[in-house]
């Protein structure tokens, strides 16, 4: 666990020095909200100019860390991936750009501040990551993911803003997935 502090100390001091607003999001954030499961990456989501990217890029050693310019600006372009990798430790970050969707926006606004392993951090909400969970569960059919949105509502459930989560499933078209989450956390509460 040293290692990931350490990892993520240094990443979220650049992202502080660069002025680049971010959110943690992926299995770091439904582990803070559900069942904690193991991972060597870290999802953040970050909102930036091309020149706060090229400084923040920049700003990693490149004796330590694999950080590529290009696939960052070519990330930047295309609102998608990118990633540093700690070549000492293997651990991962994969930064994703702000999208300027409506649900991108949304979540972003939504972020919540949180103390993780004595670090201030800036995380996905709740019901957000139960969203992007089920997103990716229907894009990639994955039942990993789907088991994080679960067991983030299943912990999580009566704190949850419902009515949110529901109108927003359905504009993001996976009301199906998060009816099926409900029942199988209901079946669990029987």
């Amino acid at each position: 666990m040293n290692l990931q502090k350490e990892f993520l100390e240094f990443i979220l001091k650049k992202l502080v020095e660069s002025r680049i607003p971010y959110m943690i999001c992926g299995s770091l954030a439904s582990s803070l909200y559900g069942e904690p499961r193991p991972t060597y990456d870290i999802d953040i989501i970050i909102n930036c100019s091309p020149v706060q990217l090229k400084n923040f890029v920049q700003s990693f050693p490149q004796d330590r860390f694999y950080a590529d310019i290009e696939m960052a600006n070519d990330a930047f372009q295309n609102r998608s991936m990118f990633n540093i990798i700690d070549l000492e430790s293997g651990w991962k970050a994969d930064f994703i750009i702000l999208k300027s969707d409506d649900f991108s926006q949304t979540e972003f606004s939504r972020k919540k501040q949180y103390k993780i392993l004595g670090l201030e951090l800036s995380v996905m909400s709740a019901e957000d990551t139960i969203l992007s969970k089920l997103l990716w569960s229907k894009m990639g059919e994955s039942e990993r993911q789907f088991r994080d949105a679960l067991g983030v509502f299943i912990l999580q459930k009566q704190k949850l803003d419902i009515e949110y989560l529901t109108s927003w499933a359905k504009k993001l078209e996976i009301d199906q997935l998060f009816g099926k989450m409900i029942e199988q956390a209901n079946k669990l509460d029987e």
